[in-house]
């Protein structure tokens, strides 16, 4: 569920502004977030840099949404999996560190939580080669996925919805994305530093980079962005084999489901980090740069297997760290879904050169012509992050 897959003076509903960034630049990108917001996404943040001079960002939203929140190019927003990129990072510095080791087994920390958990690695646990079932596809976790049950989940418990469930293959056989993964080196993080893992995002990578908004844990919903769905009737509709009485939570309009209020309390260290697009290019930045970890803690970030050996543009994935073939170049980075929320977030290798998209749907991509032009906007903004023309 979590993954399906320049300065800006003002902004308002259907309408942005961006100085300093070459017009060419400016007006394709323009052009690509009003495509999507015309095929229906509620709402677009783009911003893109290509390491000389100023970036462009952008924000337009539907007109439809203008009474729930004005967006901006620097609000907050979900950003889902791409969590899952500094829960890595931190994993990485204890192991620079020599706190903690790739080859260590999940049951030195965690010990009888995980099936199995004497042949399962930390690695595999990063690299998402465990074989552990995906605890959001939960029938349990799906109900506050959608907002339908709202309770206070303990990484523990998040644990054990996954591990509940029979292994999906024995351990390092291959890949499958899965957040239990990720769950379990939270509670890994916790278990070596004696630290809570809101303390440890805090003072291991926000403070550090100056991350003013950005936040892991207890929510500050001020100056969150919306984030929608669509209503039961639209979403039964993109989802025909969906369960009987799953429909988004939240106040319905235009039909959409407001799914702003809804606690993500469920995503974990799997999906819970709130930020913005000029934060997360920051961290992006100094992460693939070589700021935040040491050189052979970022080859082994960087070093990647296949996501599908039979479909090479599948892509393929590192610890924490995706890498994607673009038309106009390779990208490092992460993609997150999370309901109301969808986030598209790469750089280059060096971290020179960066991309951030983020729109405010996930599950409302499924339908044809707007997957098609969120498609496209992700592709242009990556090749305007190279200074190429999209295809």
């Amino acid at each position: 569920m979590l993954l399906i897959a320049a300065v800006v003076a003002a902004v308002s509903a259907g309408n942005a502004v961006v100085a300093d960034a070459a017009p060419s630049m400016r007006d394709g990108l323009a052009a690509l977030v009003q495509r999507t917001v015309d095929a229906g996404a509620p709402g677009v943040v783009v911003r893109v840099g290509t390491g000389h001079g100023p970036p462009v960002e952008l924000a337009r939203q539907a007109p439809w949404t203008t009474a729930d929140h004005r967006l901006r190019a620097g609000d907050e927003l979900r950003v889902g999996s791409n969590t899952k990129t500094m829960v890595a990072t931190m994993v990485l510095q204890l192991v620079g560190e020599k706190r903690l080791g790739l080859a260590e087994p999940v049951e030195k920390w965690l010990p009888g939580l995980v099936p199995d958990g004497g042949a399962i690695t930390l690695k595999m646990l990063l690299q998402h080669t465990s074989g552990l079932f995906d605890n959001t596809d939960d029938e349990e976790v799906l109900q506050s996925v959608f907002g339908l049950q709202s309770r206070p989940w303990t990484a523990e418990q998040l644990l054990a919805a996954g591990t509940r469930h029979p292994a999906l293959f024995p351990p390092g056989e291959k890949w499958s994305y899965s957040n239990t993964n990720y769950v379990a080196l939270g509670l890994v993080l916790e278990k070596a530093t004696g630290k809570t893992l809101p303390a440890l995002f805090r003072q291991r990578i926000i403070e550090p980079l100056g991350l003013k908004d950005t936040y892991y844990g207890s929510p500050d919903r001020r100056d969150l962005a919306h984030g929608y769905e669509p209503d039961a009737e639209h979403l039964k509709a993109l989802i025909p084999d969906l369960p009987a009485g799953i429909r988004f939570a939240g106040p319905e309009h235009d039909g959409h489901a407001d799914v702003t209020g809804v606690d993500p309390d469920w995503a974990g260290a799997a999906g819970g980090v709130v930020s913005t697009a000029r934060d997360w290019d920051r961290f992006l930045t100094a992460l693939l740069s070589g700021r935040l970890l040491p050189a052979a803690q970022l080859r082994e970030m960087t070093t990647m297997i296949p996501v599908d050996p039979a479909n090479p543009p599948a892509g393929s994935y590192g610890l924490g760290l995706a890498q994607l073939n673009t038309p106009c170049g390779l990208v490092f980075g992460h993609t997150g879904g999370i309901p109301g929320y969808r986030s598209d977030l790469f750089s280059d290798r060096t971290g020179t050169r960066t991309a951030e998209v983020f729109v405010t749907e996930q599950q409302g991509l499924l339908e044809p012509d707007l997957g098609a032009a969120h498609q496209a906007l992700v592709t242009g903004a990556v090749c305007a992050m190279y200074g190429k023309a999209s295809p």
